[in-house]
């Protein structure tokens, strides 16, 4: 649009009118391309410099904070202090707790006895839950003395992925290798939490680190209503150039016409410079007609832009007390493409989730427990579905035959509970409060007071609800695990090997030696997984609880146990450790050993817990839906997970099909494992796929990867209008790459926030964000648009034909003063004020019936078809104002005293008809009045009159042709000329007029925007909403805005009907819209 712009500046600047004669003077066009300019200026160098420029130093402090953040490094046996820029790899690198890691380390010591640690990752991948990190083992505790290489791949930007081993050299001896995994690598910008001090090897620094390599470079937004106005600038260029190219034609065409190139006021054409006289002609009919183009519309769309965008942050509905802030706008140039929103993506946890996760209630044997505070039944079990006398017989029951003890199946599961998970305990005393690491909710244990942590919420969840049954985890202690039973003794219990959870496996085992030596296998997953692997009997006790808990929307998951004889073990250790070593398809060995030794076991029950949803979060999906807008979820958690979300947000329904594309279909297909769906070779298909399904769940994403399908979406077929949504800085790729980027105000740091182009505190706020500002952004500047256009068609259509009438000489019709003022001081305000204030419906209306959002989706009120009607629209009343008052002029001497108008007199009633007319035109648009639009419309026809007045009742002494002087007074001194002002005015809008007494509830504006329109006629006149919700105000402001937005006259045209209409079937019956037909397909 920028290259547009300079065109019309090219042709409207003084320069022309100094090399050419022009009918203009240069202050003419020069005064309003001044004001464009300084307007222009202020919103792009002053805006930006406290929008986009405050958030660019804000960057640049911080990446100085961060580049120049003092860390210990151990050199020569000594510990030394850099700048983290300078770190190089190979340094040893000293990390306190909560210190973030400041490039990517291989973890060498820790100061825990069991030689791990733990970090957040919440800042890479939006998990705030803690994982679990091993040092390398057989390491040297003294590092001074480690001589040793690293031998890796290639940096690459998968967080979860890595490849490498480590040669330990020694005098004498052979180099011994270790292999190097992801539970080995220490990312940068995660933390480390619960362990004093950690020492690792610096292996990726600076960009090659894989945060550096998700970050997506921020690229240049433009909104689909600038792209629709580059487009009908084209046009109008091009009548600009038809009109001078007529005009200097028919000039030479008329002046070698016999005795039309001699008379005294024109002088004869010289044939030796005809070509040159040509030229400058059609540069002069240029300036002329140049106020075709609505130079002032680009001013009047960035003062609408800005000053629309305090509405969102006014709005008081998107206040949030828990964290005392509202709404937040960073880039007020994309208001309108909020009601374009055709695809949303979005992040789980921290923004479909709170991430805060809760035991509900398990099903042990084929019986539903449920907690209650009194412990009168069994310690606290409620038995949901069976008779109490019935379960305390069974609790007596041996299920599990151990040396010298019974169990009942209830506790062997409260202890499966306590010993299958990768929870750490923080003690009293650790750090500050006794808060879990996950879920941010504090545990109060009889016997002591401690938090947990985890790699997964529904992990504490699980350890909590034992806890509550009287099986409390005490922690691990030198590879024991400790637990205190209902009795008040400790029980400990040797961890021998963790086979850690897989999304494809989608269970999780610990192999434990109990007190008495005997060895067992505990695991827990989905019924899906488990389900195969137990015996068939005892499934189908199980199974009737576990699809009631999932279709109620709960996680479920099964736990199973094992015995294993001195044999069985000693095979499977050994397997397992021969796997951990192996340099190429570790994981595939590792996998084929879990699954042989997770065969035939014993299922002792199921576990239901809830995922708490975001407030609303349900509600914001469904309306989102409703509105014709695609959601996709991308995370970087597990797909059941994610998949239990997307149920519980009723994204996915229970009667749809499931498709679900995961590496194991791959398998399937004899494709090699890992290989990437959205690669070049499968991004067609998969596209495909996805865009044919109602919402679209992918997991395991890294942040690039989050880009990535964003970019593939945005760039398909008809380039459909993204919206990203996140809370943490894994999304801030994603976020930068879709046309709109929202980040929420969550705990998850402030990073998305800064890099969105808004802000809301919470997800619900997206629904009255898209659906009630969106769709009237949308409208207001469609409008505007559109308008500029036609009010510019209508003032400079008389004046192309006023050349017929005076010899194509390039006299301007209209004086200096009304060609400068007319989009400056005139016409201006009241289109601002309209595309300000304007509700052509109800804000309620909007958010209760979010199928209205589909009507103006798809750029519908700037297409050809809505600008070819405005365009016939200004054609006809452009002709109609010239051909009018030319029929006054019939008879010339229009005053009593027999005194004849001049052309200026003529010019003058063109020109006070058109600014009646286009005024009037907007005020009959209106539908929202308020004081405002009162002002400024009858304000500005005043001010006409009185400007018209003023200046031609004074002599001004700087002017050297006083053209109006008493011209307008004289003109309305003639009764006729208040005959033919008012008449015109009249039949100018007589579409308009009848349409407003037959059809009240429809402006034929709106009728000619919307292809749904016409649904409009079969429906009968009723009343109307009441008054409309008062515009919001920020705390301290309430007041005046209330006073400054409260409607004097109101009514909405349209609320009527979208009350009674049955909106889904109707639209379903007329709409071509596929998104209407309802897909019922969802894909995984």
């Amino acid at each position: 649009m920028v290259l547009l712009w300079n065109l019309r500046f090219s042709v409207s600047t003084p320069f022309p009118q100094v090399i050419v004669d022009t009918p203009t003077s240069p202050v003419t066009s020069g005064l309003p391309l001044f004001f464009v300019i300084t307007v222009t200026a202020i919103k792009q160098v002053r805006l930006p410099f406290l929008e986009c420029g405050y958030e660019d130093w804000l960057r640049h402090k911080a990446d100085n904070e961060v580049n120049n953040y003092p860390v210990n490094v151990l050199e020569n046996g000594r510990r030394t202090q850099k700048e983290s820029k300078k770190i190089k790899v190979g340094d040893i690198v000293e990390v306190l707790e909560d210190e973030t890691f400041p490039c990517d380390l291989i973890l060498l010591g820790s100061s825990r006895d069991d030689d791990t640690c733990f970090v957040t990752t919440a800042s890479l991948d939006g998990e705030s839950n803690h994982k679990t990190h091993y040092t390398v083992p057989d390491l040297e505790s003294d590092l001074e003395v480690l001589n040793a290489t690293i031998e890796c791949e290639q940096p690459q930007p998968d967080l979860y992925k890595f490849v490498g081993r480590m040669h330990i050299h020694k005098d004498g001896q052979e180099p011994a290798v270790r292999s190097l995994g992801p539970e080995n690598l220490l990312l940068k910008g995660a933390t480390l939490k619960n362990t004093r001090v950690v020492y690792g090897v610096a292996v990726y620094t600076g960009m090659e680190t894989k945060m550096a390599l998700n970050y997506q470079g921020k690229s240049q937004k433009r909104s689909v209503v600038e792209k629709s106005i580059n487009g009908f600038l084209l046009v109008y260029l091009c009548i600009l150039l038809s009109k001078a190219l007529v005009c200097t034609t028919l000039k030479y065409v008329w002046q070698n016409q016999r005795g039309q190139d001699e008379p005294w006021y024109n002088q004869k054409t010289q044939k030796e410079k005809e070509f040159l006289k040509m030229f400058t002609d059609f540069l002069s009919f240029m300036v002329l007609f140049n106020f075709i183009i609505p130079v002032s519309m680009y001013v009047t769309v960035e003062m609408q832009k800005f000053l629309g965008s305090f509405f969102i942050t006014w709005d008081r509905d998107f206040y949030d007390r828990e964290i005392q802030e509202g709404a937040l706008v960073n880039t007020s140039d994309l208001n309108e493409e909020l009601g374009q929103v055709e695809y949303v993506f979005t992040d789980k946890t921290g923004t479909l989730t709170q991430n805060n996760m809760e035991f509900i209630e398990c099903s042990i044997d084929g019986f539903q427990y449920k907690y209650q505070d009194s412990r009168t039944e069994l310690d606290g079990f409620c038995v949901t579905d069976g008779p109490v006398s019935k379960l305390q017989q069974k609790a007596g029951r041996v299920c599990c035959a151990w040396v010298g003890t019974s169990l009942a199946k209830e506790e062997l599961f409260l202890r499966a509970l306590c010993l299958c998970h990768t929870v750490q305990v923080k003690e009293a005393g650790q750090g500050v409060g006794f808060a879990d690491q996950v879920d941010g909710v504090d545990v109060a244990s009889a016997v002591e007071q401690r938090g947990f942590i985890a790699s997964s919420p529904d992990e504490v969840a699980l350890v909590k609800g034992a806890m509550k049954y009287g099986f409390t985890f005490l922690g691990l202690e030198s590879k024991s695990m400790k637990i205190l039973n209902r009795n008040n003794k400790i029980e400990k219990y040797e961890l021998l090997h963790v086979l850690n959870f897989d999304p494809v496996r989608r269970r999780m085992s610990v192999i434990v030696r109990s007190p008495d030596g005997e060895t067992l296998l505990f695991c827990k997953g989905a019924d899906s997984s488990i389900f195969p692997r137990v015996r068939q009997e005892e499934v189908e006790r199980i199974r009737m609880h576990v699809e009631r808990n999932a279709t109620e929307g709960y996680r479920t998951l099964c736990v199973a146990y094992k015995r294993l004889t001195d044999e069985v073990f000693a095979r499977v250790d050994a397997e397992l450790r021969e796997a951990r070593l192996a340099l190429q398809d570790r994981e595939e060995r590792l996998v084929a050993v879990y699954n042989q030794v997770e065969k035939g076991m014993n299922l002792i029950g199921a576990t239901a817990v809830e995922d708490r949803l975001q407030e609303e979060a349900a509600e914001t999906m469904e309306a989102l839906q409703s509105a014709g807008i695609k959601v996709w979820v991308l995370t970087g958690d597990k797909m059941e997970t994610a998949k239990s979300t997307c149920y519980a947000c009723r994204l996915f329904q229970r009667s749809t099909e499931l498709l679900e594309l995961t590496v194991r279909t791959l398998e399937e297909g004899g494709r090699k494992r890992g290989e990437h769906v959205v690669s070049s070779n499968y991004r067609s298909l998969f596209l495909q796929i996805c865009q044919n399904c109602t919402a679209v769940l992918c997991c395991r994403m890294a942040p690039l990867q989050k880009a990535q399908v964003e970019l593939m979406v945005k760039n398909s077929k008809g380039n459909p209008i993204t919206l990203s949504i996140g809370d943490g800085a894994n999304d801030v790729s994603m976020i930068l790459e879709a046309h709109v980027g929202i980040g929420i105000k969550g705990k998850e740091g402030r990073q998305a926030v800064r890099n969105s182009d808004y802000a809301i505190p919470k997800l619900k706020h997206l629904k009255k964000l898209l659906l009630a500002h969106g769709h009237l952004y949308y409208v207001r500047i469609a409008h505007l648009v559109q308008y500029f256009f036609y009010k510019n068609l209508c003032f400079i259509l008389p004046q192309f034909l006023y050349q017929f009438f005076c010899g194509y000489s390039q006299q301007p019709l209209y004086d200096a003063a009304y060609l400068t003022m007319y989009n400056i001081c005139f016409t201006s305000m009241p289109i601002l004020a309209y595309s300000l204030l304007e509700q052509h419906i109800c804000i309620e209306i909007l958010l209760e019936n979010a199928t209205l959002y589909r009507e103006v989706a798809k750029n519908a009120m700037l297409r050809w078809g809505p600008f070819l009607c405005w365009t016939l629209l200004g054609i006809f009343q452009g002709l109609l104002f010239f051909f009018g008052v030319h029929c006054l002029f019939g008879n010339s001497a229009l005053q009593d005293n027999g005194q004849v108008f001049g052309n200026w007199s003529f010019g003058t009633i063109v020109f006070t008809i058109l600014v009646f007319t286009v005024t009037l035109k907007l005020a009959l648009d209106t539908r929202h009045w308020t004081w405002i639009n009162h002002f400024v419309i009858w304000g500005s026809l005043a001010f006409y009159v009185f400007f018209s007045f003023f200046w031609g009742g004074i002599i001004w002494p700087f002017l050297k042709q006083q053209r109006l002087y008493f011209v307008f007074a004289n003109m309305l001194s003639s009764v006729s000329a208040w005959l033919v002002i008012i008449l015109l005015i009249l039949l100018s809008l007589l579409p308009d007029i009848l349409w407003a007494v037959f059809f009240p509830f429809l402006t034929l504006t709106t009728f000619l925007s919307f292809p749904y329109a016409f649904l409009l006629l079969e429906r009968p006149l009723s009343s109307c909403c009441p008054r409309p919700p008062a515009l919001t105000a920020s705390p301290g402001v309430t007041e005046v805005f209330s006073l400054l937005f409260s409607p004097l006259s109101w009514w909405c045209g349209h609320c009527w009907f979208l009350n009674s209409l049955p909106f889904p079937s109707l639209l379903l019956a007329v709409s071509p819209d596929p998104h209407l037909r309802g897909d019922t397909r969802q894909l995984i």
